[in-house]
């Protein structure tokens, strides 16, 4: 079926063309919003201190580029990430909640938790922005503030996270896609003809080549990152064919998919969460009274501002969060005890222990492809940069990750809507 048709039969489905036009209303809000400015802040310098730091560049992608306008909703959904990551880890440590995940509705407790915590990381990541940008002199970027314009703006910087993270919610419950990855991805192409149209002002001959290799080096990205995602291990899985009444069942073969790459964009979204939080806090003590822990903190944003260090550390997280979150989501033991409460099997193994393993093997050899493959698509732009000389690309690797992942999650949830309701016309 084509792209046209496809559209069509789309827009047919009163269902699913309204869940389509209501996802893009809540989209139009969310930009809304990201024009929204807290008073107090100079722009023009905010931006100007933004171009002088990939640190800073990548949380703004993750704020939907309101950060870079101080808006209401500067933040994005940064804070409820970090407040998932630390459920998720507690989750994995803590037996009691571990438990509680297994449970029937466990899954909506810990989501209901990981909502009351982003409320209290909202406010320490608002203050610890605010006390950044106040701190940067050279920018001027925020004036002397009163306790009570302090109070005010983060209050309202958290309500705007909160604010997303419900417009995030609501979009997945129409299963049109991801509601947090969508936001973060209406923020990345929102930004892209700005940075085009800059980019073509200052062009001239001598950028030629770069751009060429740049627009080659996307389309790499591009095609790779298409090439992982649907990548997938088929295990062969058999049935026993067993009697009941006068009926034969089973005795059929399928298998059983491993994608390459389960975890998605998450492991990134993760790292750059955990990786911007040592230097956000590190500028909590820049002007402490005691030297120690003023030299620390100084010590601790100069290591992460170290492109080499920054880079290690961030292919680092990438790689690992790929496992853990693997790990949080793939539970080969369920798996092999369903399959043998089934009467299935993988031919040649064992049902139970030795068919746990052996899916927990296949997985982790599979998946160490697709951990350094999104390691290095987070370090991309730094690796250019090194080569080329160019301090910043209009789109980056991670980027482009998150662009071509989000559209193809979002087209698999179309399709599958619309296969579903074609078994119910059916």
């Amino acid at each position: 079926m084509s792209i046209i048709e496809k559209l069509k039969q789309i827009f047919k489905i009163r269902d699913l063309r309204n869940s389509i036009f209501y996802v893009l209303f809540l989209i139009l809000i969310s930009r809304v919003a990201a024009h929204i400015p807290l008073p107090g802040v100079n722009v023009e310098n905010l931006k100007e201190f933004f171009g002088s730091n990939q640190l800073l560049g990548l949380i703004d992608i993750f704020s939907g580029g309101g950060i870079k306008k101080f808006s209401i909703v500067a933040m994005g959904v940064s804070p409820y990430i970090t407040a998932s990551i630390i459920l998720q880890l507690l989750t994995m440590i803590v037996p009691k909640l571990e438990e509680i995940s297994k449970e029937p509705n466990g899954h909506q407790r810990i989501n209901r938790w990981t909502r009351w915590l982003t409320i209290p990381m909202g406010v320490l990541q608002a203050y610890g922005m605010i006390t950044l940008l106040k701190q940067q002199s050279r920018y001027e970027i925020i004036g002397n503030l009163s306790p009570f314009d302090l109070a005010a703006m983060i209050i309202a910087m958290t309500a705007g996270t909160v604010f997303m993270m419900w417009l995030g919610e609501l979009i997945s419950e129409k299963k049109v896609g991801n509601g947090i990855s969508l936001l973060i991805f209406v923020g990345i192409i929102a930004n892209l003809p700005g940075l085009l149209g800059q980019a073509a002002l200052t062009l001239d001959a001598t950028q030629i080549i770069n751009i060429a290799v740049f627009a080659a080096v996307a389309l790499v990205t591009i095609i790779g990152v298409v090439i992982i995602n649907e990548g997938q291990r088929n295990i062969p899985v058999s049935y026993a064919r067993h009697v009941r009444g006068n009926k034969m069942y089973g005795g059929v073969s399928t298998y059983l998919p491993l994608k390459v790459n389960m975890a998605g964009v998450i492991p990134i979204i993760f790292a750059i969460s955990l990786i911007m939080f040592p230097p956000l806090i590190a500028n909590f003590f820049l002007a402490a009274k005691t030297q120690i822990l003023a030299r620390a903190a100084e010590f601790v944003i100069s290591v992460f501002n170290n492109q080499l260090i920054y880079g290690i550390l961030y292919f680092l997280l990438v790689f690992g969060f790929t496992y853990f979150y693997t790990a949080v989501i793939f539970h080969p033991q369920q798996i092999a005890e369903n399959l043998q409460k089934n009467g299935g099997f993988v031919p040649g193994i064992r049902p139970g222990k030795n068919t746990a393993e052996y899916l927990a093997s296949v997985s982790n050899r599979i998946m160490l492809a697709g951990a350094l493959f999104l390691a290095l698509i987070a370090i991309l732009p730094l690796i250019l940069k090194q080569l080329t000389g160019i301090a910043s690309l209009a789109i980056g690797g991670t980027s482009i990750l998150i662009v071509v992942s989000v559209v193809i999650e979002t087209v698999k949830q179309i399709e599958s809507q619309l296969s579903m309701r074609d078994y119910e016309g059916l």
